[in-house]
């Protein structure tokens, strides 16, 4: 039906290292493959195998939930969209520490549901996430870069008239210099 890989960090896995609650529903408990380090996985490829036949009207949804916390949406395939490379940003853990009835820790889990397609959120949730936390970052570049230049008066900052064109350019240098450097604002 499906599998998933973990960039960088597994196999592929087919169906069967998931636990089927019931016919639409799957959950693989990340104790059993990473322990505690869940959070550590910061990204799931998902893909519909080839002798798989989803409704076109279906799709396969993904769901992150971290200890003592809902599930959280991250992506979805589609018969049009056969895989994808979602983000999972792992919420807090919730609440105090549950435990289950034989006193283990409730752990991190992936959850995978058929659902209809109509009902679930824009499937660019993630490129969507991505795209705030890369503004947020650079925003917060040039805030810090303008800050270094800050003059007060009275309740007011005052920057010089170039600021911005000075930002750009150091930017752009940098980015030049280090192509890993515009890579630490996409994370």
């Amino acid at each position: 039906m499906f599998g998933v890989v973990f960039p960088n960090r597994s196999f592929p896995m087919d169906i069967s290292t998931f636990a089927q609650i019931d016919p639409t529903h799957w959950v693989l408990d990340m104790n059993t493959f990473v322990g505690e380090a869940y959070d550590s996985i910061r990204e799931v490829c998902i893909f519909l195998l080839n002798n798989f036949t989803l409704p076109p009207d279906k799709a396969l949804a993904v769901y992150i939930q971290s200890p003592g916390s809902p599930f959280l949406f991250c992506g979805a395939v589609t018969l049009t969209r056969p895989s994808a490379v979602l983000s999972l940003p792992w919420p807090e853990p919730g609440g105090q520490l549950q435990l289950t009835a034989d006193a283990t820790p409730i752990s991190a889990k992936i959850g995978v549901s058929v659902e209809d397609l109509a009902t679930l959120p824009s499937l660019d949730v993630a490129a969507g996430q991505k795209i705030e936390r890369l503004a947020l970052k650079v925003g917060e570049n040039l805030f810090n870069f303008m800050q270094s230049f800050c003059g007060v008066d009275g309740s007011k900052l005052v920057v010089p008239m170039d600021i911005l064109d000075r930002w750009f350019k150091k930017f752009q240098e940098r980015a030049k210099r280090d192509p890993e450097y515009l890579k630490g604002f996409a994370l």
